[in-house]
């Protein structure tokens, strides 16, 4: 698409110059209406891409370490692709907007997910590397993962780097309320993912190439979400507590008083029945947002065709319903966490079509093959609108 947009970035150059607008002002005007995060942004891609798209740790040492007269250089060298990307920027922005306008006034409220960590080859780890631990050279002291279980013998080196907590603390966490604060103007209702990081996080060794010698380390907790609704007041967010939950963990969730998240796929896992009740829909408490599946897991039609036929029987036993044929029990799975005490499901399409693993968003720790499915327009008929309303009804 890139070809694309700069076709149509030439164009506007060209209509803004035909009625009169410099280039001069026009950076002016992106200059007030774009974030200094956003911007910080759009140098780095421009840099990025002079690179030939390499991870800032290989470009030259002095635009590497941000040294101030290289930053001055590397602005004027990369103008036009520095405005090109604010360009991209703004019109996201603008049209984002009018979507999100659009979406609340047919009263649609729109959930936006945060990652807890951002990835090393980022504008954020480039241009902060004080929030971050990192050498002097902008290399890492140690990598986020998580650590083996009966899932993984060697657990999952993420490879991002972790933070400076006692910095963000200092700073009356000042970043992550600037980075909520954009994420509030974009979604409606914020998910935090893996909220367990904030309770204790998992440190590797920069350098490792498995998970096995990590360690676990304080997160700063409650104290950061305090800081965060005194500056930005009440906000709608989702807690992502999947995984390996300790009671610490839940007395974070509990004291934030965000939903925690409950997924009907992981309450017939024959390999972790002791985690598997807190996942069994009679169990769920009313604060809580309850998934057939996220956009990480199987679909419901592939989830059943991969378990063994003892979690089979294990959940056929569960919903009394030992005749209905494999393609129709979707809806029965959906009616159950329908009836649950949870204050929101939210339930994938694909839960509702029927469809198979051919069509999951997303397979962790893999890349290549995924976020490509896409609903159609033809997708949405009559028949499967009454049955959406009537299940939720009901």
């Amino acid at each position: 698409r890139f070809p694309l947009l700069k076709k149509a970035f030439g164009a506007w150059k060209k209509q803004q110059q035909e009625k009169g607008r410099s280039e001069k002002k026009l950076q002016e005007f992106f200059a007030d209406a774009l974030t200094e995060d956003t911007r910080e942004y759009c140098f780095y891609m421009a840099v990025k891409n002079h690179f030939d798209g390499k991870s800032f740790l290989l470009w030259d040492e002095e635009i590497r370490t941000r040294k101030p007269d290289a930053l001055k250089r590397y602005r004027e060298i990369c103008r036009d692709e520095i405005f090109f990307y604010e360009f991209l920027q703004y019109e996201f922005q603008e049209q984002w907007a009018k979507l999100k306008h659009y979406a609340n006034e047919h009263g649609v409220k729109i959930i936006g997910d945060i990652p807890i960590y951002v990835a090393m080859d980022s504008a954020d780890s480039w241009a902060h590397p004080e929030l971050f631990q990192l050498d002097a050279d902008n290399l890492p002291l140690a990598v986020a993962g998580c650590p083996p279980d009966g899932f993984s013998a060697d657990g999952q080196l993420w490879g991002n780097p972790l933070y400076r907590w006692d910095y963000h603390r200092e700073t009356g966490y000042q970043w992550w309320i600037s980075r909520l604060a954009h994420c509030f103007r974009l979604y409606d209702v914020v998910r935090i993912d893996h909220f367990r990081g904030f309770d204790e996080y998992y440190s590797i060794p920069y350098g490792e190439t498995s998970a096995v010698n990590g360690h676990w380390e304080k997160g700063p907790g409650i104290d950061l979400f305090r800081k965060v609704e005194q500056a930005l007041g009440w906000k709608q967010v989702i807690a992502e507590d999947l995984g390996y939950v300790t009671d610490s963990v839940r007395r974070l969730v509990q004291e934030s008083g965000f939903p925690g998240m409950k997924v009907l796929e992981f309450a017939f896992d024959s390999r972790d029945s002791g985690c598997a009740n807190d996942y069994l829909p009679h169990n769920y408490p009313e604060n809580s947002v309850a998934y057939t599946g996220t956009h990480d897991n199987e679909t419901l039609a592939g989830w059943w065709k991969s378990i063994t036929p003892e979690e089979q029987k294990m959940a056929r036993d569960y919903l009394c319903d030992q005749y209905t044929p494999q393609t129709k029990l979707g809806k029965s799975f959906i009616s159950l966490i329908l009836r649950s005490r949870s204050v929101l499901c939210v339930i994938p399409m694909q839960d509702y079509m029927g469809l198979d693993n051919r069509s999951r968003i997303n397979k962790p720790s893999t890349v290549g093959t995924n976020w490509k499915w896409r609903l159609a327009k033809s997708d949405l008929t009559e028949d499967l609108k009454q049955e959406i309303h009537g299940m939720t009804l009901r």
